[in-house]
């Protein structure tokens, strides 16, 4: 049985952080389905978790029940070469002009989200979602597993 997945998936999950490590775990096995390199795979989770937690303090200042949309998109056929995230709000709208990572000499807790997205991933764009708030499209090339550290996946 084929278990590649070749076509988007949807997630809706609320504002509160008990759900990131819910959306992490999702995220991880579908890189895994996409038989995607661990280390390019963790960089997709981890871009997810900064996100959703930038979303829930900038978007949301902190409120715990409002609504974030995750869109896992495989890129290509007949084997996807590319996996397009979007993560969608309901918050106030900041332009991407605004968006910015802060600058890594000012040594301090927090702040590196923009940062460490940016780094993490091969695109990056910022856009108002329509009816308000803001959609993050993220994309990252597939690399395929390396050989022998491939995983049996059972259904």
């Amino acid at each position: 049985m084929d278990l590649i997945p070749r076509r988007e998936i949807e997630f809706h999950f609320r504002s509160t952080p008990a759900h990131l490590p819910v959306a992490r775990a999702a995220v991880e096995k579908f890189c895994e389905l996409l038989n995607m390199d661990p280390d390019d795979a963790g960089e997709v989770i981890l871009s997810i978790d900064e996100a959703m937690t930038n979303i829930i303090k900038h978007a949301y200042n902190g409120r715990d029940d409002e609504p974030i949309d995750i869109t896992l998109t495989p890129v290509g056929k007949p084997d996807p070469h590319s996996l397009t995230i979007t993560l969608a709000d309901r918050g106030a709208y900041v332009d991407p002009s605004a968006i910015k990572p802060r600058d890594l000499a000012d040594i301090r807790p927090g702040g590196l989200g923009v940062h460490i997205i940016t780094k993490c991933m091969d695109e990056v764009t910022y856009a108002p979602r329509k009816g308000g708030g803001t959609v993050l499209t993220m994309t990252k090339a597939l690399q395929p597993k390396a050989a022998g550290t491939s995983k049996e996946v059972s259904p």
